[in-house]
C-alpha cells in the first residue's frame, strides 16, 4: 500500500477529519458527545488542521495524526464552541465531563491527541508511520519524547505503541467516570526520543 504522510490537514478534508477522529473514538466519547451529528459538528467546528500529521493516499485522507502544542491541541475546544453546537445546558454537562479528563500539561514530551487509521486501511502500517511522523515533528520541535493515552479497552493501539517503542509510565483508574466514558482505565505510554 503507498501513502504519503504531510504535516497538517487541507482545510477541504476537514469533513473527513472529523469523520475519521470520530470514528475511532465516538465509541469511547459517544455518551458524552453524542448525537453524532452534533459530534461531528462540534468536531468540524474546533479541529486545527495545523495540529495532524495527515496519511494521503492518492490524495484521500485515510489516517490522521493530532497532537498538542502551546497553542491548542488538535480536538480542543472550549465554552464558546461547545454552546454553540449544544446548547448552554447540554454545554455545561459536557464541558465539565470532559474537563475531568483532561491531564496536566507536559512541557517536556511531546503530547500526541489521537491517532485515526480509516478501517479499510487498518493493519497496513499507516498508523506505524503516523507515529513515526509525530517523532519527526516532535524532533524537530526540540522535544526528547513523545507522550500519549490509551484506553484499557484499545488492546491493539497499546501493542503497536509497544512495537513502536513506547513504554507504560502510569495507569490511572476512571472511578464512576468509566460511566460516562465506557473504559475503566488509561495507561500513559512514553517513546524516548534520543
Amino acid at each position: 500500500m503507498t501513502f504519503t504522510l504531510q504535516l497538517g490537514i487541507d482545510e477541504r478534508q476537514r469533513d473527513t477529519a472529523a469523520r475519521l477522529y470520530w470514528e475511532a473514538f465516538g465509541s469511547k466519547l459517544g455518551r458524552v458527545m453524542g448525537p453524532e451529528a452534533k459530534a461531528l459538528a462540534y468536531l468540524n467546528r474546533v479541529i486545527r488542521c495545523d495540529h495532524a500529521v495527515a496519511a494521503l493516499q492518492d490524495g484521500q485522507l485515510i489516517g490522521l495524526a493530532g497532537f498538542k502544542s502551546p497553542l491548542g491541541g488538535f480536538a480542543d475546544g472550549g465554552w464558546h464552541d461547545m454552546r454553540a453546537v449544544y446548547g448552554t445546558p447540554g454545554a455545561v454537562w459536557r464541558l465539565a465531563l470532559l474537563m475531568a479528563l483532561t491531564r496536566e500539561v507536559d512541557n517536556l514530551r511531546f503530547l500526541v491527541d489521537g491517532i485515526c487509521v480509516a478501517r479499510p486501511h487498518r493493519g497496513q502500517g499507516v498508523g506505524a508511520a503516523l507515529l513515526g511522523g509525530l517523532c519527526d515533528v516532535a524532533r524537530a520541535r526540540g522535544y526528547g519524547a513523545v507522550r500519549l493515552e490509551v484506553v484499557d479497552t484499545n488492546l491493539r493501539a497499546r501493542a503497536l505503541y509497544e512495537r513502536q517503542g513506547f513504554r507504560v509510565t502510569r495507569r490511572d483508574e476512571m472511578g464512576v467516570l468509566r460511566h460516562a466514558f465506557g473504559f475503566a482505565a488509561t495507561t500513559t505510554m512514553i517513546c524516548d526520543l534520543a
